[in-house]
């Protein structure tokens, strides 16, 4: 259903993203965050389901200011690759990667009103997007990795969002979700008896039912705010 085209920033920096579009009149637009594991297989698939729900989508890289091409699976390999990138990432001098994002709303615009969502990684970019860039109407983070730590959980969202989390989740202890819900009581937070990336059905930790779920709530929530 998608494809990828390049996409530049405000700094001039280009880099590829994946879009893909719905078969008829657009909904909105929608800009889907990937997690340490770069735009591989099951994030083009999240693409391109809710591409199916209406929604044009545009699936960013946000890896390639510090590597090019990133597409792991879910082995422990994977996993430290992904962490090593994402700390690379995060240590570029502001605003970083949140330049691309930025230039992700804005081509998904010519869609109408524009939603974020992500997991993991981009769960907390996810976050950051909601209280610092322009152009959003929505935002949907998925077991967002180091967003309810105190710094984080002190951001102003400056549009509606809302957050799923695991019950079981060992990168993100359920009172610091607490506390997260008790600094943001305009977040509408949702907790599932699951385990992080719950939403991945290319991992151990897949949960139909709390995928399901949040899914569900999500398309409601984004209809609301996006159309």
């Amino acid at each position: 259903m998608g494809a990828f085209i390049d996409l530049t920033a405000a700094d001039g920096f280009t880099f590829p993203a994946y879009t893909a579009a719905p078969s008829g009149t657009p909904k909105g637009g929608l800009v889907v965050l990937q997690e340490i594991f770069g735009v591989n297989s099951h994030i083009r698939s999240v693409a391109d389901g809710y591409a199916a729900e209406g929604y044009f989508v545009v699936a960013p890289s946000t890896f390639h200011r510090v590597q090019a091409g990133v597409e792991l699976g879910y082995a422990e390999a994977d996993m430290k690759a992904g962490f090593e990138l994402k700390t690379a990432v995060e240590a570029l001098p502001a605003p970083g990667v949140l330049a691309d994002v930025q230039a992700a709303i804005a081509h998904a615009a010519s869609a109408g009103k524009v939603g974020v969502l992500g997991y993991c990684w981009g769960g907390l970019l996810t976050w950051r997007s909601a209280c610092l860039l322009p152009g959003l109407s929505a935002a949907v983070p998925f077991y967002g990795g180091g967003m309810t730590t105190e710094a984080e959980a002190a951001r102003v969202p400056q549009v509606p969002v809302m957050a799923h989390f695991g019950d079981q989740d060992h990168w993100i202890p359920l009172d610091t979700v607490q506390a997260f819900q008790r600094a943001q009581p305009g977040v509408e937070v949702h907790v599932y008896a699951a385990n992080h990336g719950f939403n991945c059905d290319q991992r151990g930790s897949y949960d139909a039912p709390a995928a399901k779920l949040a899914r569900e709530r999500t398309l409601a929530f984004l209809a609301r705010h996006l159309g």
